[in-house]
């Protein structure tokens, strides 16, 4: 009932730039927590960024190289991600939850189909 779609992954040079975008659609009523995910080859998803509420956390390997940008009134959230390392390759995922419209409360717990970044050295 929710879909993320993502884009702007790609190949890139170490110490380059990409900037990933993920727009929400569906029966959407509210979003709480929005942001991203990632996961580096043959190992486990980890977080990125992530907002809610106004609070924004950021994994600890990204902080002051990436940048998340939402915008509640497009249900868009962006991933500005500089200085980029080849540890930052992975696939990286979307993520938003929140509440759908209905009838009663029913929620949504919803991931992107995934953006591949490759940094190569």
């Amino acid at each position: 009932q929710v879909q993320l779609v993502e884009s702007g992954g790609g190949l890139v040079q170490a110490g380059g730039s990409l900037r990933l975008s993920c727009a929400a659609s569906g029966s959407i009523s509210s979003i709480n927590r929005m942001g991203w995910y990632r996961q580096p080859p043959g190992k486990e998803r980890e977080l990125v960024a992530i907002t809610n509420g106004g609070i924004t956390h950021y994994g600890d390997s990204v902080k002051g190289r990436f940048t998340i940008f939402r915008d509640n009134s497009k249900n868009t959230v962006d991933l500005q991600m500089n200085s980029l390392k080849p540890e930052d390759t992975a696939v990286y995922y979307c993520y938003a939850n929140g509440e759908l419209i209905s009838w009663g409360p029913q929620r949504f717990d919803s991931w992107g189909q995934g953006t591949q970044v490759t940094v190569s050295s």
